[in-house]
């Protein structure tokens, strides 16, 4: 096992990587920024090595810092979390040559699936359904571009192949407006993801956010666990998820599963990974691979009682699956709401000190969270506070548990989003189950 880790990261994930540390009898060490000296976990680890100023480029996103962190620790590996520097192939390849396990997959594999237009390619390959597109980048002939577009059949969405956290892409509607559609996408995605290379897929008008859990050692087994439905978005932001997804069958989850699986083993994937599809009447599209542990993996481990952390932790040592895919059963349901220090109706952060904290409690209810009484939310990061789920016999009973968490929460001293939570939850299609990604905005009065 492993001996000690840095947790390259910061907030909720943070503290959750901590706590499997632990209960792992592995050593951390939290690195920080000067804005967060009184983050929670910071207070709980081992040591801590401040690497930098509240910017993050200049603290979370500071390399050099973080592997010279590891280096005056003494420690053995570095976990990233989720967001900062958790799907940077450099980032990845230099903990690695400067002798520390990266507790994720390889360089090589994520750039593989960090680019979409060959993530496509090697899902395609691998046998896992995709959208129908140009199968490959869009040049610069507009001609072939539009028969392209034709061919797949409009409404097309252009989409930057480095892109993601819902940038880089735009609807097109008729042959007339895209010419100016792929050159404006190409200019967002270069001054975004300093790369303008762009393609083009079918637009798909109400699908849901269906995504698979995969977790993968270094000895060749791969395995599924179930799959979170994520389809309640604002502004292609995720705002509550739940697994199993409504409407899935035992027989759907088993054969794209699987496929899942078998193409973690295809590319030499290791760790945990998520597949997201779009889903839409009866069929799944593979949209790309996220090469890191998810902000809603907590559903997923309340319906399976997999620790995918501690799992984590594990595939890094170089130890094997501490289960196989018969292992896996499904019970019951979960819900996640992202708690933000947002004002909910215009979605302006709500930075400050938290002033009352009161935290739900009872028998499902789980809170992931950093913050406590007298903790001040910087506005520097994102403005994600907590994590809320619930657990349940059945989706309704889930629901209903949700509902009783969120009226027993109390955050004084700054806004947050729990109204628009409240309002969701009330919907009755929501309680219905099977919205689809469009259905929040719509809701919401959020033109496309």
């Amino acid at each position: 096992m492993l001996e000690k880790v840095v947790i390259a990261n910061r907030g909720e994930i943070a503290l959750r990587i901590l706590r499997a540390c632990k209960e792992l009898g592995i050593k951390t060490v939290a690195v920080h920024s000067t804005a967060d000296r009184d983050l929670k976990h910071v207070l709980l680890a081992d040591e801590t090595v401040c690497i930098g100023p509240a910017p993050s480029v200049k603290s979370y996103l500071n390399i050099p810092a973080i592997i010279a962190a590891a280096e005056v620790t003494g420690a053995d590996a570095i976990h990233p979390g989720y967001g900062f520097l958790s799907e940077n192939a450099d980032f990845a390849e230099q903990v690695e040559r400067s002798g520390f396990t990266f507790i994720g997959p390889t360089a090589d594999v994520i750039r593989l699936m960090g680019d979409k237009v060959s993530a496509i390619n090697a899902m395609k390959k691998a046998g896992v359904p995709c959208v129908p597109g140009s199968d490959g980048p869009l040049g610069s002939n507009m001609e072939k571009n539009k028969e392209i577009a034709k061919r797949i059949g409009f409404p097309v969405i252009i989409k930057a192949s480095g892109g993601g956290g819902g940038r880089g892409m735009r609807v097109v509607r008729n042959v007339e407006s895209l010419e100016e559609s792929i050159a404006m996408t190409k200019a967002e995605a270069k001054a975004a993801f300093n790369n303008d290379m762009v393609y083009m897929e079918k637009y798909l008008e109400n699908p849901r956010h269906v995504e698979i859990q995969v977790i993968a050692d270094t000895l060749g087994n791969a395995v599924y666990l179930a799959e979170r439905d994520c389809s309640m978005q604002r502004r292609h932001q995720k705002v509550v998820e739940e697994a199993p997804a409504p409407g899935i069958s035992e027989k759907m989850r088993h054969d794209i599963g699987t496929r899942c699986a078998n193409a973690c083993v295809e590319i030499g994937y290791r760790g945990a990974g998520t597949f997201e599809f779009l889903y839409e009447n009866g069929e799944f599209y593979f949209i790309e691979m996220n090469t890191r542990i998810q902000v809603e993996h907590p559903v997923t481990e309340m319906i399976t009682g997999v620790d995918l952390v501690k799992e984590q932790l594990r595939v890094a040592a170089g130890l094997p699956l501490s289960f196989k895919q018969e292992d896996i059963k499904v019970k019951g349901h979960a819900i996640e709401c992202r708690i933000n220090a947002e004002d909910p109706k215009t979605f302006l952060p709500s930075p400050g000190k938290v002033v009352h904290l009161h935290s739900p409690g009872g028998l499902g209810v789980r809170w992931d969270s950093h913050i406590y009484a007298g903790y001040t939310v910087p506005p520097h990061y994102d403005s994600m506070i907590a994590k809320l789920i619930t657990y349940g016999d059945t989706r309704g009973s889930a629901i209903r548990r949700m509902q009783n968490a969120l009226s027993e929460t109390i955050i004084d001293g700054i806004k947050t989003n729990i109204p628009l939570h409240n309002l969701i939850l009330e919907d009755e299609n929501f309680q219905k189950g099977g919205t689809n990604i469009h259905y929040l905005e719509k809701k919401l009065g959020i033109s496309e």
